[in-house]
């Protein structure tokens, strides 16, 4: 005989405490003993896991998750991951081994054995409780038996018909797989033994529903991409156009219940959204993955759940044996075991894949079947001639590109790259654009008024009610608004609703600096990140595109300013950003390579959120990316009303006395030149505008095994010329003569076909196999 043990957890929150209940008794039969006892305040558990969960969901694993692409803070590495893992495991448990829990911990030591077949229901309604990998309580150690759910204080056990046949009946949906292999899901599922499968594939929402209404399910499976939303919803996205909450299924999930559908299996990412809806249909069992799943781990689970279930094993054992087995793959998906959860509904009989179908003569399928085979391709190794100089080069390569991979060239790499963009040449203005800036006599204008910031609710309503009336395609205000509109401004609030109308906030700091808020009359919808990324000498030269705000940010967009303006410009284009299926971004026909820790001349930076080069327009001074004219011109009647139709209008401050200022890679009188923040907007806006539009080419940088022959080449050329030249006016004539096609092949490159090469890198290599290879007289 089984135990249950059900773990009450009431109302309260990580500040105060929770109240508890333990309830321990054997299945299907009342609790014989309940206690109660109290979780201690403890926020650290929180912002651990937290941040544990930031590290993780950029972590450059390809998942399925849908919406922003997975990119990485720096892409932490796995052992910052593992130390974010210890950091909360130790911290989870000490909380639980907490005195006021205490009586709890040893009532449990007492009653159970390590030999039950032990299921433990966590029932809390309390999302922050919920998140937690209860897993990792060092208590489950001893019963290896035992499993832990997630289920509502609130449940109802629901008359079902049953209606069990030769076959166990599973309706599988395989949703949206951009970027994701649901085949692998279609295999396992075709490989049980004694199941009818309807596969429906990336179907369409009336085809789910009729399915559903027409038909007895006993399991519903889904693989594809999914999300828990900012308001704890889940949502499964079953094609490239459709998504779907469960709320907008509940007729019919419903029904699927009455008519015996027993379990339902989230194969896709961050489930918990989809789980606390399905329990509000009263489902006996639900299985998702609490996060972001790689798709390998994945199809993986899979395969050892139902090899287990289906060979004979409970549910709640069959979930355990298959996450643990996960734990092989974690030196390359770490936490992998922290992903499957069982939500069970405590009024509902654990169910067994024997009691789904009549006929059960018939032996599970033998392990072998479930393990893909793989192939490994031969390497066949180069043979090199030059044995004499080639181990030079090659050796000097490794040396130079080592030293560069652990930083110490970067800041030399970011001078060369300045230097050539400062040579690039001039630029028209961008005229899709126009900057109102307001300036310091604008602000002493203003001295009079209600103002909070550098532009008052008055001259700001008449500078929208101006520019609307002139008909732009977007306006964008760089100009932070943390506070409501005055009350004397009504219709303010009304044009900053307007949807071609975008605010600014400043997302958190993953490390727990705050942020600054959007104006409240905003929706997300039209909010816009104005978040900057500065270089250890505080230059911008990277654009953020997104970044998923840490869930404390009280600005929670995941899209920067310039995208929410570009994106609302390039749809009256009819382009449309999308997603490709490796997860890259795509306007048009232009596809956009996110920035990596070590991509460039970058190594090692903090890569958080989708990021790229900026590619600055030069003419013949970054500030003038645009037509500009001032609020008071503007306020004059000053403005041509050609200048704005159907263009983008940024409007942000100028003023000395509010320091809205960025360092760029330009020099002037030997100092990096500075810009105000509408310019810098203006040319991250001006940049993908001219990209999707234009052909003009972002900023890139060769892929790594690229980087190391074009690095390598060099470096085989000078020992080339050393070995050839013998006499030494003719060697400091060829090396002076390769630099100087080494740096005007990198300018052409960057100029023109937006490559940033490893100059400094293949300089060194050059000089340094050309002396070598003269000293050693080959």
């Amino acid at each position: 005989m089984g135990k249950l043990v059900i773990l009450k957890l009431g109302e309260g929150n990580f500040e105060q405490g929770f109240p508890v209940t333990l309830q321990i008794g054997d299945e299907n039969a009342r609790p014989s003993l309940e206690i109660t006892g109290k979780l201690p305040p403890n926020p650290e558990i929180t912002h651990n896991y937290h941040r544990w969960q930031s590290i993780y969901r950029n972590l450059r694993l390809p998942s399925r998750v849908k919406g922003l692409p997975k990119q990485a803070i720096q892409v932490p590495t796995l052992e910052q991951c593992q130390q974010a893992t210890e950091e909360f495991k130790l911290g989870f448990n000490s909380w639980l081994a907490s005195d006021s829990f205490r009586a709890i911990r040893e009532k449990l030591l007492e009653k159970l054995t390590p030999g039950d077949d032990i299921r433990i229901l966590i029932q809390t309604k309390e999302l922050g409780l919920q998140i937690l990998p209860w897993h990792l309580w060092d208590l489950l150690e001893r019963y290896p038996k035992a499993e832990i759910a997630l289920s509502a204080p609130s449940y109802e056990q629901i008359n079902k018909v049953q209606n069990i046949g030769d076959k166990v009946k599973i309706l599988a949906i395989l949703g949206n797989s951009e970027g994701i292999d649901t085949q692998a899901d279609r295999e396992i599922l075709e490989k049980l033994p004694n199941v009818k499968v309807t596969f429906l594939v990336e179907p369409e929402r009336r085809d789910i529903s009729d399915r559903l209404w027409e038909q007895d399910w006993q399991i519903l499976f889904f693989a594809g991409h999914s999300a828990t939303q900012t308001n704890a919803t889940g949502k499964i996205y079953i094609n490239k156009t459709e998504s779907l909450t469960i709320s907008e299924l509940k007729y019919a999930l419903k029904k699927a219940v009455e008519r015996g559908l027993q379990l339902a299996i989230f194969n896709s990412c961050d489930g918990l959204g989809l789980a606390r809806e399905f329990g509000n249909l009263n489902i006996p069992q639900i299985i998702v993955m609490r996060e972001p799943v790689p798709d390998k781990i994945a199809q993986e689970f899979l395969k050892y759940f139902l090899q287990a279930f289906a060979g004979g094993d409970s549910l709640y054992l069959s979930v355990r044996q298959a996450r643990e087995r996960l734990q092989g793959l974690e030196n390359q998906y770490p936490c992998a075991t922290w992903l499957p959860v069982i939500c069970q509904n405590p009024a509902e009989i654990p169910l067994s894949w024997q009691s789904l179908y009549i006929n059960t003569s018939i032996k599970a399928p033998s392990v072998s079947k479930f393990v893909p085979e793989f192939t490994h391709a031969k390497q066949i190794p180069n043979r090199l001639g030059f044995l004499a100089i080639l181990p030079i080069s090659i050796g000097i390569t490794i040396l130079l590109m080592a030293v560069r991979y652990l930083g110490f060239l970067q800041p030399l790499e970011l001078k060369a790259f300045d230097q050539l963009m400062q040579l690039r040449p001039a630029e028209k203005p961008d005229s899709r654009l126009l900057v109102v800036t307001v300036t310091e006599d604008d602000v002493r204008a203003q001295q009079w008024e209600k103002r909070r910031g550098s532009l008052s609710d008055k001259f700001l309503v008449q500078l929208l009610k101006k520019l609307e009336s002139y008909q732009p395609a977007a306006i964008g205000l760089d100009i932070y608004r943390d506070y409501p509109v005055h009350k004397d401004y009504p219709q303010l609030a009304k044009l900053m609703q307007d949807s071609r109308f975008v605010a600014v906030c400043k997302v958190s700091n993953p490390r727990g600096k705050s942020g600054i808020a959007p104006p409240p009359e905003v929706s997300s919808d039209n909010l816009g990140f104005s978040d900057i990324l500065l270089d250890d000498d505080n230059v911008v030269r990277r654009h953020y595109l997104a970044l998923n705000p840490p869930p404390f940010s009280a600005c929670n967009t995941f899209y920067a300013l310039s995208v929410q303006l570009t994106l609302r410009y390039l749809d009256r284009k009819g382009i449309n950003l999308q997603f490709t299926q490796e997860g890259a971004w795509q306007l048009g026909k232009l596809k956009f390579k996110p920035l990596e820790a070590h991509g460039g001349g970058y190594q090692g930076i903090d890569a958080f959120g989708h990021q790229i080069l900026l590619n600055y327009r030069y003419s013949p001074s970054p500030e003038n990316i645009a037509p500009q004219i001032s609020l008071a011109d503007v306020l004059a009647g000053k403005l041509n009303p050609a200048a704005v139709k159907d263009k983008i209008v940024l409007i942000g401050t100028t003023a000395e006395s509010f320091r809205d200022y960025s360092l760029t890679p330009y020099r002037f009188k030997g100092k990096s030149h500075e810009i105000a923040g509408v310019f810098l907007q203006g040319q991250m806006v001006s940049q993908l505008l001219s990209a999707a539009l234009d052909g003009r080419a972002l900023l890139s940088y060769f892929p790594i095994w690229a980087e190391w022959i074009w690095v390598w080449s060099w470096g085989f050329s000078g020992s080339l010329i050393a070995w050839y030249l013998r006499r030494g006016s003719y060697l400091v004539l060829g090396v002076g003569v390769g630099l100087i096609v080494l740096y005007g092949s990198s300018f052409i490159l960057l100029s023109y076909q937006g490559y940033w090469v490893p100059l400094v890198p293949a300089g060194f290599t050059f000089a340094a196999t050309t002396i070598v290879c003269r000293i050693k007289n080959l």
